[in-house]
């Protein structure tokens, strides 16, 4: 977090294979989250969510960041850090206790049980992101939001665990460092692209977010409430701007270009009259053709795309668990025709994620390549609340401290 005298201020910084995010939320008297500073630039020295460039990732990072603080009028010192990769990991865990205080579940046995659930063995090499909480059971009543105060003899806790590479980490922090910036906290990506992006009635219901980036995308599901099951598969937007490079023999970045401006991820709502300019490599004259030819070379790469992401949710189990259908989000997902594939590979209602419960400079974010930066900003905000609270309730100061730990996985 980054504050001042007078204003309340959380950063989040997405550093992404394609593009670096730095957002700026300012915290209101009635705690809600205004957005008051963007700054984006294009990403250098990323690949697949990892760092393979440390400086030039730093002077993407510097020059978003100071964009943001132009913007704020604000200095920034810290941010949450969005990470991803093919290196990150996920699995639920259980853990049981006795209960001890006359037969009432207190706070203590809360921590214990989390603690015992967290508690896998993982590597030297790997780093803990998050334990969520998905569920209690106390005795024999499961589905437990809260034990808190429930009596009982016995508590089981189920919880998600993320973890990611420990080097992984510490490269992408040091571009962050190198730029006067401290980390606050590593966030997975895709945990804060959900909390952007979804309603709670999605939550309840069963929902899959898939988050398609340059590098990686990003599947996360929720089904009551909590959050079951995560991954990141090394397959997005990028593959598509390489598919348009070697096939049209023109230059990456203009492949980047066209793919943005005058692709269709369906061939059938792609127009053969329609038609644009193709640069060539090596001084060669321009070619001419048609936005129909263009979409019959991104739809194969799409399907497969989506192919990968349901193979995913099939994989997970909880395919029959999603009735409120997929929400797609991340900069491919604007691509025109994108939505009509995903509901014909998926068989269930999509709609494409933008960030939503935000105020402020809403036409700069109000856009799916912003969702992760944007809910960083709300997972910050989530967590300067129970600091908060832990300061101005010292009869549960505690509890709220410990509340914060188990979405940090310090436990």
């Amino acid at each position: 977090m980054t504050k001042s005298v007078e204003r309340n201020l959380v950063i989040g910084l997405d550093v992404g294979t394609s593009k670096v995010v730095a957002t700026v939320g300012e915290v209101t008297a009635d705690n809600q989250l205004s957005i008051v500073g963007v700054g984006s630039q294009i990403s250098h020295g990323m690949d697949k969510g990892g760092v393979n460039d440390l400086d030039l990732v730093s002077e993407s990072i510097q020059r978003a960041v100071d964009e943001a603080e132009l913007m704020a009028d604000c200095r920034i010192s810290s941010v949450y850090l969005g990470i991803s990769g093919k290196h990150i990991q996920c699995q639920n865990e259980n853990g049981v206790v006795a209960i001890n205080n006359n037969s009432e579940v207190t706070s203590e046995d809360i921590d214990n049980v989390i603690h015992i659930a967290k508690s896998v063995p993982i590597s030297a090499e790997r780093k803990m992101l998050h334990a969520l909480p998905q569920e209690y059971s106390v005795d024999l009543q499961e589905g437990i939001r809260n034990p808190l105060g429930m009596s009982g003899v016995r508590m089981e806790a189920r919880a998600h665990i993320i973890t990611c590479s420990n080097d992984m980490a510490k490269n992408i922090e040091k571009c962050v460092e190198r730029c006067g910036l401290h980390v606050d906290q590593f966030i997975f990506s895709a945990l804060a692209s959900g909390n952007s992006v979804l309603t709670e009635d999605e939550r309840e219901l069963g929902v899959a977010v898939i988050d398609i980036g340059g590098g990686t995308m990003d599947i996360t599901i929720y089904t009551n409430g909590s959050l079951r099951h995560s991954a990141v598969i090394p397959v997005a937007g990028n593959q598509v701007t390489g598919d348009i490079a070697k096939i049209f023999r023109t230059p990456i970045s203009h492949a980047e270009a066209i793919k943005v401006q005058y692709a269709c991820a369906s061939s059938q709502m792609a127009s053969a009259e329609d038609t644009l300019e193709v640069p060539s490599v090596g001084g060669r004259p321009a070619r001419t053709m048609s936005r129909h030819t263009l979409s019959e070379v991104v739809e194969p790469r799409f399907r497969e795309i989506f192919d990968l992401a349901m193979d995913e949710i099939r994989r997970s189990g909880l395919e029959d668990q999603i009735a409120a259908g997929v929400v797609i989000t991340g900069g491919t997902a604007k691509m025109t025709g994108a939505l009509e594939v995903a509901e014909e590979i998926f068989q269930m209602p999509a709609r494409i994620g933008n960030p939503i419960g935000i105020t402020g400079l809403t036409d700069y974010v109000n856009d799916p390549s912003f969702a992760t930066a944007v809910g960083l900003l709300q997972y910050g905000r989530t967590m300067q609340s129970n600091h908060e609270k832990k300061s101005t309730d010292t009869g549960s100061g505690n509890w709220w401290n410990r509340l914060t730990k188990w979405f940090q996985g310090e436990f």
